[in-house]
């Protein structure tokens, strides 16, 4: 029994350090080849350090304003699903109801649907309505994507939220809508975290949305500016495309740094109803 064990143990241990691996030679790659002169599909360490392949990217054109678009798309997005999912489940998560389950049964076939199958009526629904090509028609459309999962999440960790507390705002005069916003949303907060970094991120690696929505240059997002560095006939600017890569990365990295304290605690509601 003890050798079964070890043996299973171990080759648990091999599995996760493959899939480990897997993960991290991508990364090792764009973080090498970033500062590598003579910068291929191989991962390897340079044979030099350069920051030329920065210095070329960092132009308005090519980052600056395709990060400025993906900012402004992805933060406004995130704030439109975060206030709209938050304003879902509260009814969901603290006025029972027969409805309550095939509504969110029903949400949740929507996140199910490929995107490919709905972007011709969407397509034509913006055209009719002068929102294609447009930022503020992208950012509802990328809130109304990530909407059906952020309203399950967020509900999730709504109804972790003691009602003794609502009630008691209640009886001191406050409204349904000031306790969630005063009392509801500030002691759920690592919910309202997972649910801004989920959402941000979806938003920002989306590639086909952007490009079927918006079609001046100007407006494009950087998910969609990145497929300028593959050219013609196999020609990929590797270095250049490693370095808009880290560059591309910063926001998402930093937004996570922002809210890990957040996504780390914990309600400790536990002794906040005793008494």
């Amino acid at each position: 029994m003890p050798r079964n064990r070890s043996s299973r143990r171990l080759a648990a241990d091999a599995a996760l350090l493959a899939v480990a691996v897997a993960f991290a030679l991508p990364l090792a790659w764009v973080a090498l080849s970033s500062v590598d002169p003579h910068a291929g599909l191989r991962v390897g360490l340079p044979d030099g350090l350069t920051l030329d392949h920065f210095e070329a990217i960092l132009t308005p054109d090519i980052t600056y304003t395709p990060l400025l678009n993906s900012l402004i798309l992805c933060g406004g997005g995130t704030a439109l699903t975060v206030a709209c999912a938050a304003l879902a489940a509260y009814p969901l998560s603290r006025f029972p109801s027969r409805l309550n389950r095939p509504f969110l049964l029903t949400i949740l076939f929507a996140t199910s649907l490929p995107i490919t199958a709905i972007m011709v009526p969407v397509y034509a629904l913006f055209v009719r309505v002068n929102l294609i090509d447009t930022l503020q028609g992208t950012v509802f459309f990328f809130a109304a994507s990530q909407l059906p999962f952020a309203i399950w999440l967020m509900k999730n960790f709504m109804d972790g939220v003691p009602k003794e507390l609502e009630e008691a705002a209640w009886t001191d005069g406050a409204s349904s809508l000031q306790s969630l916003v005063r009392i509801v949303l500030p002691l759920m907060g690592p919910g309202v975290a997972v649910v801004t970094v989920f959402s941000f991120v979806m938003m920002w690696g989306n590639f086909f949305v952007p490009f079927m929505l918006l079609l001046t240059p100007d407006r494009m997002p950087a998910s969609v500016s990145i497929n300028d560095f593959f050219g013609n006939r196999g020609m990929v600017a590797y270095g250049q495309l490693a370095a808009f890569s880290v560059v591309y990365s910063t926001p998402v990295l930093l937004l996570y740094v922002l809210v890990a304290r957040r996504l780390g605690g914990g309600f400790a509601l536990g002794g906040a109803v005793k008494g």
